[in-house]
Parts: structure tokens; sequence; C-alpha cells
């Protein structure tokens, strides 16, 4: 019954994606892991292709309204990529198994990834429920805005190799806000750099674990299906006012899985 459930959310995943650039990494390792039993140190790789795959189809997509910044992309996606497959290559699997203990808990490697991605959930909740605007750049802060776009690509990098999530939630502000663009441009340039970040991390799990990709590819094509639908809507329905609903259902979610994780 629960696998049930699992397959309903991969439409989900892609109908968030195809709407706002991002979230849809949010929801997938917590489905892969609570409702599809998967360890989360899989959950995080099969999530690394799962969005990144269905982001492929959702850029296309924003590339024929014109609606992708391409040098955005390359310069924030560039530095993205290769600290993601960093992580997944060497970062990853340096960490043991049984990390430390506070009293008589244990922090099992699984428990701190699920714990990372259940703090990165409550600021991505923040970041949706406050919201955010354009702002002007003055001619002397060029550079200081470029060295900030490099700094947030290897950052959001980092973390998608760590907690398997695309990062848009982060990519779309930082575009808006530094990049200047705006918000139907930033979510499809946001499209294109998960779905480089994702599919190069997830080359870091390829040859160090044996993949279920009868599975894999099932999830990911309900997931492509969502993104259609997201893409469809997304003419009629503006995502920054989803946005704030669901950054609430994102704050409950982390919060849930922070709880879980210690007490439960």
């Amino acid at each position: 019954m629960l696998e049930i459930f699992g397959f309903i959310a991969a439409l989900f995943i892609g109908l968030l994606l195809g709407l706002m650039g991002g979230g849809g990494s949010i929801v997938t390792v917590p489905v892969l892991v609570y409702l599809m039993h998967y360890s989360p140190v899989v959950a995080t790789g099969y999530s690394l292709f799962v969005v990144g795959s269905t982001s492929v189809v959702g850029a296309s997509m924003y590339w024929k309204r014109g609606l992708i910044d391409f040098k955005t992309a390359l310069s924030f996606g560039i530095p993205a990529s290769i600290a993601v497959y960093l992580t997944r290559q060497f970062i990853i699997p340096a960490i043991p198994d049984k990390m430390f203990e506070i009293g008589s808990f244990h922090v099992t490697k699984s428990i701190f990834l699920m714990l990372l991605f259940a703090v990165i959930l409550i600021m991505a909740s923040m970041s949706m429920v406050k919201g955010r605007q354009r702002v002007e750049k003055a001619p002397g802060e060029q550079n200081i805005i470029q060295r900030s776009v490099l700094l947030q690509g290897v950052g959001i990098g980092f973390l998608t190799g760590m907690v398997g999530v695309g990062g848009g939630f982060m990519i779309v502000p930082a575009l808006v806000i530094l990049s200047g663009l705006s918000m139907k441009r930033a979510v499809g340039t946001s499209l294109l750099i998960i779905a480089a970040n994702s599919l190069i991390g997830f080359l870091g799990d390829i040859f160090r674990s044996d993949i279920d990709w009868r599975f894999l590819l099932v999830f990911t094509v309900i997931s492509i299906i969502g993104i259609f639908i997201g893409n469809f809507l997304s003419k009629k329905i503006p995502g920054e006012k989803l946005k704030k609903s669901f950054g609430w259902f994102v704050l409950i979610m982390g919060l849930y899985i922070l709880l879980k994780e210690i007490w439960f």
C-alpha cells in the first residue's frame, strides 16, 4: 500500500518541478526512504537520477519558450556540477557508518544524512514562505555578484551531493536576486542547472552500488508525466503563490523527519 502512495508521489514530484523549477527533490528523498524503504544513502542517489531526468524534460519545455539563460546556467552550473560529483564520489563514501554518540543516541551515517536533510527542508521552507524580491545591481557590484554566483554554485552542488536535492528552492531565488532574471526565466534556467547537477552527481553512484533500474525507470517515467502536467499548469497558475503554501508543507515535513530520526 505504501508503495502505491510512493508512485503517486512521483507524479507530484514532476508537478512541482514543472510549476516552480524546484521542490521536487524535497519530496523525493522522504518518499524513497519512508514509502519505498530504501536507505538514505541509496535514496539520495536515486533522487539525483529521478530529479535530473525529469528536469531535462522540463528544461526542454522552457527552452522552446525562450525561457532559459544559458550564460547564467553555465556560470552557476559548472561549479555546482563539479562540487556535486566530488561530493558523491569522495565525501559520501568517506563518511563512517557509525559516526558518534550523544549519550545513548547513536548517530549513524543514515541518521546524519536524514537530519541534514531535515535542516535543509526547514531552511528551504523559510525561504519559500518569506518570498524574495529582485534587487537592482549597482555598476561596482557586478564582480561581487559574479563571485556570489560562483560560491552559491559550489555550496548548492555540495548540498545536492550530500542529500540528493536538486537545489531548485535555492537556485531560483539566487537567479532572481543575483542575476536579475524574471521568475519564469529563473525557473527554466534552474531546471537546466538541476538536470546537470543531479545527473553528474548520479554518475558518482553508478560504479559503487547495485542499482534497481527497473524501479528507478518506472518511478522516473511517472515523474516525467507529472512535469508535463506542471508545465501546462505553470501557464495558468503563478508559481510564486504556490511557493508559500508549499513552504508550509515543507516546514511540517522537515520537523516530522527531525522528530522521527531523533525520537522514534
